[in-house]
């Protein structure tokens, strides 16, 4: 009896064998907007997509009861974002001692999860002079796979007057005291809304 099951199954497992894969193929690599999403909160951010302006004022909204900031100082030198938010009561202004930090991006950088920003957006301040709490809007258009591709776009969309200051935002926890790979950053609690535009 035990040599018919022997034979059935090795009969069986010729005729399906398991697909394994091969250690020699190429890793598949994920979409721009995947590798960014787990690389962003993996760093610790907080991460809010907004299909619509409905869905973003909502969300913005839920922030600012979520932490109290309603009527609060906000530090923001945008008058796009000043006009967008402006019924919520806010005293926005250039006062670093706000409640947070509200600003553009320039791009999203999907490999490392990071946000990178410029003088246009902190004008010639480093990241530890902002307060601690960021609220960054930026839409799907922004998300590039590397550094050097949101770099690119900023030398390609200011060939006049390049910004300087030219910066990333990818420590969005407390440090780690013996994590020598944020030696010297920042770390920020940041809310990215992020609207669909494409």
């Amino acid at each position: 009896m035990s040599l018919f099951k022997k034979l059935f199954n090795k009969a069986k497992s010729k005729a399906s064998p398991k697909a394994e894969k091969s250690k020699y193929l190429p890793e598949v690599p994920l979409p721009t907007d995947e590798k960014f999403t787990y690389n962003f909160r993996k760093n610790g951010g907080k991460f809010l997509y907004c299909e619509n302006n409905e869905e973003l004022l909502e969300a913005f909204d839920n922030i600012l009861l979520e932490n109290d900031w309603y009527e609060k100082t906000v530090y923001c030198t945008d008058e796009i974002l000043k006009s967008k938010f402006n019924t919520y009561n806010l005293k926005f202004g250039e006062n670093l001692e706000a409640s947070f930090f509200l600003s553009q991006s320039e791009s999203l950088i999907a490999d490392a999860g990071a946000i990178l920003i410029s003088s246009n957006q902190i004008k010639e301040k480093k990241l530890e002079e902002l307060p601690d709490n960021f609220i960054i809007f930026a839409t799907t258009s922004q998300l590039v796979d590397t550094i050097g591709e949101g770099l690119r776009i900023i030398k390609n969309s200011n060939k006049k007057n390049i910004p300087t200051n030219i910066t990333t935002i990818k420590n969005f926890e407390t440090k780690k005291e013996n994590d020598f790979m944020t030696y010297g950053s920042s770390s920020k609690n940041l809310y990215l809304l992020l609207l669909e535009d494409l």
